[in-house]
């Protein structure tokens, strides 16, 4: 895909939702922390629904260490994974109250120190919490990248480093969101609605419907 095509695609996106957000509940960059975390393998609407009970009760770290395992796990257990998240969600806890005063750090070597948080969730905090132009390339992003020719890749972060390369600058503060909505809604993996689609034009996919 060339550039002038990209940058129209981009255009396209923006012209559809000139400011795009996240779909997770979230009031504070603690919350938000905690939505993403729980986030994976759940969809948004099942994180939030879980977050509406828990953050009531516990939406910092001190509140949610004071909450325990067994509370915890009862809180956030229609999640899958909700074991592991559980463990994590304690653990980074006790590591932000310990050495970051409960606040959640800003740069990606210490958010990713935490337990639970990887490369994914990091970009998804220092994108919204932090303004910084990362792409957290999830299972949306990265069939989006390949589909369209966008940002071929193995692997998210082959997907990931593509797109930072080929996206223009004044796209990329939110592009991270303007595909993972346009993967969710439109551009689906069993059938994508390439007829209703803003980027159709732009799209290299050898599979998609001509007529």
């Amino acid at each position: 895909m060339d550039q002038n095509t990209i940058t129209h695609l981009f255009q396209h996106l923006q012209a559809e939702n000139p400011k795009p957000e996240t779909e997770l509940n979230y009031s504070s960059p603690f919350e938000l922390l905690v939505a993403v975390m729980l986030s994976a393998q759940s969809t948004d609407v099942g994180v939030n629904k879980a977050t509406a009970k828990l953050f009531p009760t516990a939406n910092t770290p001190q509140a949610i260490l004071k909450m325990g395992e067994s509370h915890l796990k009862e809180q956030i257990s229609t999640l899958g994974l909700y074991n592991s998240k559980t463990k994590h969600l304690l653990s980074t806890c006790r590591i932000l109250v310990d050495q970051y005063r409960g606040e959640v750090p800003d740069n990606r070597s210490a958010l990713e120190s935490l337990p639970g948080v990887g490369r994914k969730t990091a970009n998804v905090l220092l994108n919204i919490l932090f303004d910084k132009p990362t792409i957290a390339v999830d299972t949306h992003i990265f069939r989006v990248g390949n589909r369209t020719g966008l940002a071929p890749g193995k692997t998210p972060l082959e997907v990931e480093k593509r797109l930072l390369k080929v996206i223009p600058q004044q796209f990329k503060m939110h592009a991270h969101h303007w595909l993972i909505l346009h993967g969710r809604y439109t551009c689906k993996a069993r059938k994508p609605l390439c007829h209703q689609c803003p980027i159709e034009n732009e799209c290299g996919w050898p599979e998609k419907p001509t007529a």
